[in-house]
């Protein structure tokens, strides 16, 4: 793989990540399309770091205190006065149900990791499960705009967009546009479904990238494609998170549900008839 490889595939990673339109989709495509048959597993790592990092630097003063909140709970739990806490400190809330909505994705990916990557051969299955990402978008823009955000978001809602997440373990089906649509079909509000399925992003791509590193051994790693590769994945996954952002703001997010379906489509008949 050459650096203008790496370039294309951080770029689709960086892009796909967060835009609703499916990572696994488009680095399969985009796979096939450069004659890449296998980039490797510690550049596959990598680029997972790098959208990654663009999250984390996207959300950062959200995620700081998180984290400060967590620790202040523990101590409020200690105290006996850990529910009254959580009521009252909004971060103290998000970053428990964080934890608690992660465990569906990370339940699936350890039970059912074999049959999963058995999935990620070919492309009918990734172009077929788009075309469900699509429809999932779409019927999502016809709910009425709901109320919930952090201030009253429950472990209910919570655990439906970490089932979401846990869906969308299948290639084809996007982890962004499975969260926040299933956010939506909760009632939640449209800015804070979005960003709920971004900082549930951060335990998922750290765990996946956790994940692969007991298989990572040495080999050959043409070390500036990977910087190339990373570079573009953290640039272009900052600016995929604050795109999508201001879409769920001011638009619609048909846009990608008409992508899907083209793109699922194309590549759907493609497959078949090759």
């Amino acid at each position: 793989m050459d650096i203008f490889q790496a370039i294309i595939i951080g770029l689709v990673q960086g892009l796909t990540e967060f835009l609703p339109v499916s990572s696994s989709a488009h680095l399969i495509f985009a796979q096939q399309a450069l004659g890449v048959s296998d980039v490797g597993l510690a550049f596959d790592v990598l680029m997972h770091v790098g959208t990654l990092v663009a999250v984390i630097v996207y959300f950062f003063n959200d995620i700081v205190n998180m984290i400060k909140g967590f620790l202040l709970s523990l101590v409020d739990l200690k105290n006996g006065n850990f529910m009254g806490e959580i009521k009252k400190d909004p971060y103290k809330k998000l970053a428990w149900l964080t934890i608690l909505a992660t465990i569906p994705v990370g339940v699936v990916g350890v039970l059912f990791n074999d049959m999963i990557e058995s999935m990620f051969q070919g492309l009918t299955i990734p172009a077929f499960l788009l075309l469900v990402t699509g429809c999932l978008l779409y019927a999502s823009q016809r709910m009425n705009s709901g109320r919930i955000d952090v201030r009253n978001v429950t472990i209910k809602e919570a655990l439906i967009m970490g089932c979401g997440q846990a869906l969308a373990v299948l290639p084809g089906l996007s982890r962004s546009g499975t969260t926040i649509a299933a956010g939506l079909f909760a009632g939640l509000d449209k800015e804070f479904a979005a960003k709920f399925s971004f900082i549930l992003s951060i335990p998922a791509i750290l765990g996946a990238a956790v994940f692969q590193l007991k298989d990572l051994s040495g080999g050959n790693i043409e070390i500036g494609a990977c910087i190339a590769g990373f570079v573009v994945a953290v640039i272009s996954g900052y600016l995929a998170i604050s795109v999508l952002l201001k879409i769920v703001r001011e638009k619609s997010l048909d846009i990608f549900a008409y992508y899907c379906w083209i793109v699922g489509l194309i590549v759907l008949i493609g497959s078949l008839i090759l």
